[in-house]
């Protein structure tokens, strides 16, 4: 195992999750029950699973796109989805 790769990977995805709607999501499952356990079992897998299917989406892509493609592919979806959301909310 890569320990640098592991430690880079893990620091970027805690920090973007950090203030995150997904963040805030738990944090509204979690008030509203007794059974912490239960929502943070719920967490853990909802969020290992939406992990595993970027990195095999993204393994799948970089077989077919540069390094340089995919940065500006992510950066314009990442762009096109905050669009989208903004737009949604009017």
């Amino acid at each position: 195992m890569d320990w640098k790769i592991f430690a880079s990977t893990f620091i970027t995805i805690f920090l973007a999750e950090m203030g995150d709607k997904t963040q805030f999501a738990a944090l509204a499952a979690s008030s509203q029950t007794k059974s912490t356990m239960t929502v943070l079992l719920a967490v853990v897998l909802a969020l290992g699973l939406a992990g595993a299917l970027g990195v095999i989406f993204g393994k799948f892509l970089g077989t077919m796109l540069s390094p340089q493609v995919m940065k500006y592919v992510s950066g314009s979806l990442f762009i096109l989805v905050g669009i989208w959301v903004l737009a949604a909310k009017s």
